[in-house]
């Protein structure tokens, strides 16, 4: 799994702006960076048939949500997901947040937040500004979703919704 990342991290664009949120006129490229490297990001999943997830922001680009599955044993798992891109963005990485799965796993803050301190946000603090959310998606979600929702089936926390 680390490999098929870093694969999938070394085909996508890194992105050169260093504005946030507050910086109104450097917002707007850096938002049109992040787009590029998540289309180019969703592109290269489908053509390697990894398919994954789906996100669109609000007009602002500050607010993103959408939907992420997981194919666990032939069965989809699918579930909602929100963040929002932080003040400080693109110093502080967004946390993602899995309402759904609140209270399920130890490694979830309230709210639904995935936990990706131990390994994403080092890596991110070391990777700013070049880092942007299709890296966010492609070594934060993905990863977290790979370990955590096979063991949340097998101890029987979750279940596929056709059973």
């Amino acid at each position: 799994a680390e490999e098929a990342a870093r694969r999938a991290v070394a085909e996508l664009p890194l992105l050169r702006a260093v504005a946030g949120p507050r910086d109104r006129d450097g917002w707007a490229g850096r938002l049109k960076e992040e787009y590029r490297a998540l289309i180019q990001y969703v592109e290269n999943n489908k053509r390697a048939d990894n398919d994954w997830f789906r996100l669109e922001s609000n007009t602002e680009g500050t607010r993103w949500f959408g939907k992420c599955w997981y194919v666990h044993e032939l069965l989809k798992y699918e579930f909602a997901i929100e963040f929002e891109i932080p003040v400080t963005y693109p110093s502080t990485a967004p946390e993602i947040a899995i309402p759904e799965l609140d209270g399920k796993t130890a490694k979830m803050y309230r709210g639904g937040k995935i936990c990706l301190s131990d390994h994403f946000k080092p890596l991110w603090a070391r990777n700013v500004p070049k880092f942007g959310l299709a890296h966010l998606m492609a070594l934060g979600l993905g990863p977290w979703l790979a370990v955590e929702i096979p063991d949340l089936v097998a101890k029987g926390i979750i279940q596929h919704k056709e059973k």
